[in-house]
């Protein structure tokens, strides 16, 4: 009797513990992710008002290569590095160098591919400007190992201290060659830059080394499970860069700009909210796999959290985006209005899948996430090829429409491994989606009568603020009280 009581003292310690560590890695992440999207939006509404909707389009055609590229450099090792509970010094030095080979010979394929990246989309300074971009590809295999170091010990803090200085000095040094007139290249110096800093503050933070005590055998073991997801994530890319591809090959460069621009601030909106549940979700869920029960309320606490955050923020873009692309960066933006507006309702979803690839990643399937994964590319491609005809517009408006759909299949998935009930999915996510809506309603309707751009974009902020957390606040939802509270604690 004794020896169980101290087992169930021990195991609530355990969950006390998990949950402390699990709300620092989010107050960090939040707080690193916040910080981010707010530096992006001051240096991107400088470089958007700096340079024009073709010159956005030159580098925005090369995305998907570099992300490809970085796909097949990672291989999925530094996600099998996190699902390992105790990974070792061998293991770490194993995929750092596995990472040097491999972005070595992607950068020479790379560069002798340049010329005829520029002849598919028609832009001959692509060659050129392709060679300098993929210089990244390498630079950032240096520092791979010790990131992934970094967020498996869930060092939030770190991470948001890195992130926020790569992105300043990066951003500094977009808008000073934006100023100087270099064009397309004040986009390539920036994230460039963004990559070096980003590599020195990781190893300044990380105490692993890399010896030259060279073992592939963790990367063979790692194999299998690594291969499935290098070829899911190598399918999730195409499926975020396709339209950019397609639009580059058949319609105006500028109309490739519009779209990016349109498609980064919904990135960025929506990544807010992923990145924050990515650095702490899978660790967590790892660490609670073995046992069915508490998996899944720590999967659906993290479902409501993420709900509570990405309705109001994604449907709140949409309802501001006129005022707010018109007044941040110009008349010139108009055409990426309504693109913004689609992809934002399609983009409130986006955080949830994060949420679904870690439970599904976290139980071992990696074989379950690239077919999931490989369906969706199937259809999406289906849909481009069908509607490109009918213009930008109609492929945008199906993109987001099977974003939502989509999401069906990874809950079946779900119920799949640990039993997740829609029923209980649904009553998790679907209150906050409901008040969501209703407060954005009742904001536009409230406000169509002010004119002033200004004064219209704040006042359906604040409006749409505060009708949102009084309106939680009635509910006596409890994931915003313990929000309230945990940052009261950190005071």
């Amino acid at each position: 009797m004794e020896e169980k009581n101290k087992t169930s003292i021990f195991a609530a310690q355990d969950m006390e513990n998990l949950k402390e560590k699990t709300a620092k890695g989010l107050f960090w992440g939040a707080m690193s992710n916040g910080t981010t999207q707010v530096l992006n939006l001051v240096f991107g509404i400088f470089l958007a008002r700096l340079l024009t909707p073709a010159e956005y389009g030159i580098v925005g055609v090369l995305a998907i290569f570099s992300a490809i590229a970085g796909a097949i450099q990672s291989g999925g090792f530094g996600t099998a590095l996190i699902n390992l509970k105790h990974a070792t010094d061998n293991d770490y030095n194993s995929v750092f160098w596995l990472n040097i080979c491999v972005s070595s010979v992607l950068y020479l394929l790379l560069f002798f591919c340049a010329p005829v990246i520029a002849v598919f989309f028609k832009q001959p300074c692509l060659t050129f400007v392709s060679r300098v971009l993929f210089l990244s590809l390498p630079i950032s295999a240096l520092a791979l190992v010790s990131g992934t170091y970094l967020t498996k010990n869930m060092m939030n803090r770190e991470l948001a201290i890195i992130s926020v200085t790569a992105l300043v000095l990066a951003g500094v040094t977009g808008i000073t060659l934006a100023l100087l007139k270099f064009s397309y290249w004040s986009l390539v110096g920036q994230q460039l830059v963004y990559v070096i800093v980003s590599d020195i503050g990781r190893f300044y933070y990380a105490p692993w080394r890399p010896s030259l005590k060279i073992d592939f055998g963790p990367v063979k073991r790692m194999f299998s499970f690594c291969i499935k997801l290098m070829v899911t994530n190598i399918i999730n890319i195409i499926n975020q860069n396709i339209l950019t591809f397609v639009f580059g090959r058949l319609f105006s460069i500028s109309s490739v700009g519009n779209y990016s621009q349109a498609n980064k601030w919904n990135s960025m909106a929506h990544s807010t909210i992923s990145t924050t549940i990515n650095q702490i979700a899978q660790t967590v869920l790892v660490s609670v796999s073995d046992e069915r029960e508490r998996e899944i309320r720590v999967f659906r606490k993290l479902l409501r959290f993420t709900a509570f955050l990405s309705f109001p923020a994604m449907f709140g873009l949409a309802m501001v985006s006129h005022e707010f692309i018109l007044l941040t960066i110009g008349e010139k933006w108009r055409d990426s209005i309504l693109l913004l507006q689609v992809l934002c309702v399609g983009g409130a979803f986006m955080p949830f899948y994060i949420l679904y690839h870690n439970l599904i990643v976290s139980s071992g399937r990696s074989d379950l996430y690239m077919w999931c994964n490989f369906g969706q590319m199937f259809v999406q491609l289906s849909l481009v090829l069908l509607l490109y005809p009918k213009g930008i517009t109609a492929i945008v408006l199906a993109y987001s429409g099977l974003t939502i759909l989509w999401l069906i299949v990874w809950q079946i998935v779900g119920a799949r491994l640990i039993h997740l009930r829609l029923l209980d999915v649904l009553k998790d996510m679907l209150p906050f989606l409901a008040v969501s809506l209703v407060v954005m309603v009742v904001t536009y309707i409230s406000t169509t009568g002010i004119t002033n751009l200004a004064l219209l974009l704040v006042a359906r902020i604040l409006i749409a603020a505060l009708l949102y957390a009084g309106i939680m606040k009635i509910l006596q939802a409890k994931v915003m009280d313990e929000c309230i509270n945990f940052f009261r604690k950190k005071r």
